[in-house]
């Protein structure tokens, strides 16, 4: 019973291999076709259709190229699968495609067509006959005339050398499956002295790669510089001593929030009750009231310059983060070339880890930011930011914002496990929820 259950299960996975076939050419498809429509008006990929240089055409181009590929390889093999007498153990032959499956399966098939159509080189034009030139050249001699010129016939492309524009062998139907012939394939290229071709295109790819990676970091340290730079010069040389000059004018000011005249006054209670306990314990020689009175006049002083610099500095944090603002702006919308790039780069990079690391990586992004002990961390980030603003302390707000906002990056993430990595990797879900459980 047990091995009858195995032939069974392997007979439903063989029998199901068309359609598997048949999907993964139409996801490549709907690859090229969402490439064309988002970066080329929904033409060809080529240059004619787009703004974008050299560089990022050639990239678009090897990503059509190796969706092309699959395409075109998961199609041959769709045919070969169907045209295999497949049936399940104790079964007759296999059911043939009908009604509403039929139509699915007619329809993926003319949109496949379609998409591989655009990039399928035109026939080459039929030679003219040469009869007809040698007629004409011996009636022109019979005539006494001066024979017609012929016009040169390119020559034929040798036999065994097909076009590599065209449909190879290896995408055409056959008994053996595509993979096994790709290997093949892959090995004659590598040991074949004369392939020239084979090298540029491997040369092709590097260099892509490499420009890829080249304008990504490039990218990253422009919109980190930029705006830090900004921040300090507009800060420094602007904003500080405008602000300064501001409440050097105005004295009477002397706290703009609550929380810094809660700690002048409080660390002038402490520093009094210090020079009590010194005089207390014998440190010092108790003093007059007068004295005590001058030491807290300078004490007092000496906070109010130190609270009204910490004042000064945050309002100069916010003029200063506006501008930082407008300067990362500026790149993202001077960049949107760029960034198509750095969202190729960054996708490679993700979706190219393994199942196991992208589980862990999730997990640990979730528990950091949305896990148990993540309120903590948030209190930290919220009293900093209120810091480096100026801004007085709220604890409602705190709660509110801890009691929201990790719930609302909690379901962001489950809704792009569920919308997109369930779809781009599947394993890797099965992995994060085997390590989350």
């Amino acid at each position: 019973m047990k091995s009858k259950s195995i032939f069974q299960a392997a007979g439903q996975w063989l029998s199901s291999s068309p359609d598997r076939a048949l999907e993964q050419a139409y996801q490549a498809a709907l690859t090229i076709k969402a490439i064309e429509d988002e970066h080329f008006r929904g033409q060809k990929v080529a240059s004619e259709f787009c703004d974008y240089s050299d560089s990022v055409v050639s990239y678009f181009k090897i990503e059509v190229n190796q969706n092309l590929t699959i395409a075109r390889n998961k199609l041959s093999q769709f045919r070969t699968l169907r045209s295999l007498p497949i049936s399940l153990p104790g079964q007759g032959a296999a059911e043939p495609y009908h009604g509403d499956r039929t139509v699915g399966i007619l329809d993926k098939l003319s949109f496949i067509d379609r998409v591989i159509a655009k990039y399928d080189l035109p026939a080459p034009p039929a030679p003219e006959p040469v009869s007809s030139e040698l007629s004409a050249t011996q009636m022109g001699d019979r005539n006494g005339t001066h024979p017609v010129r012929p016009s040169k016939i390119p020559p034929a492309p040798a036999l065994g050398k097909p076009n590599p524009q065209y449909e190879t062998v290896s995408d055409k139907t056959g008994v053996l499956p595509r993979s096994f012939l790709r290997t093949l394939n892959r090995i004659k290229r590598e040991i074949d002295p004369n392939s020239a071709e084979t090298e540029e295109e491997v040369l092709l790819k590097f260099r892509n790669s490499r420009n890829k990676t080249t304008i990504s970091v490039k990218f990253f340290l422009i919109l980190i510089i930029v705006p830090l730079l900004t921040h300090q010069i507009t800060k420094s040389f602007f904003i500080a001593p405008l602000v300064e000059t501001w409440f050097a004018n105005h004295e009477q000011v002397l706290f703009i929030n609550q929380d810094f005249e809660e700690e002048t006054l409080v660390e002038l209670q402490r520093y009094q009750e210090r020079l009590h306990l010194e005089s207390l314990i014998g440190l010092t020689p108790e003093p007059q009231p007068e004295e005590i009175a001058e030491k807290l006049r300078e004490k007092a002083a000496e906070s109010i310059v130190e609270v009204r610099r910490r004042e000064a500095n945050a309002i100069a944090n916010i003029f200063a983060d506006i501008c930082s603002l407008i300067a990362f702006t500026a790149i993202i919308a001077m960049s949107r070339k760029e960034i198509v790039v750095v969202k190729s780069f960054i996708d490679e990079i993700v979706y190219g880890l393994s199942d196991s690391a992208k589980a862990f990586l999730i997990i640990l992004v979730t528990d950091i930011f949305v896990g148990y002990h993540s309120p903590h961390g948030w209190e930290v980030i919220l009293e900093g930011i209120g810091q480096h603003f100026g801004l007085p302390e709220n604890r409602e707000f705190n709660f509110l914002f801890i009691a929201t906002f990790p719930v609302i990056l909690d379901t962001v993430l489950k809704y792009w496990i569920f919308r997109y990595l369930n779809r781009i990797s599947p394993s890797s879900v099965a992995t994060y929820r085997n390590m989350n459980e």
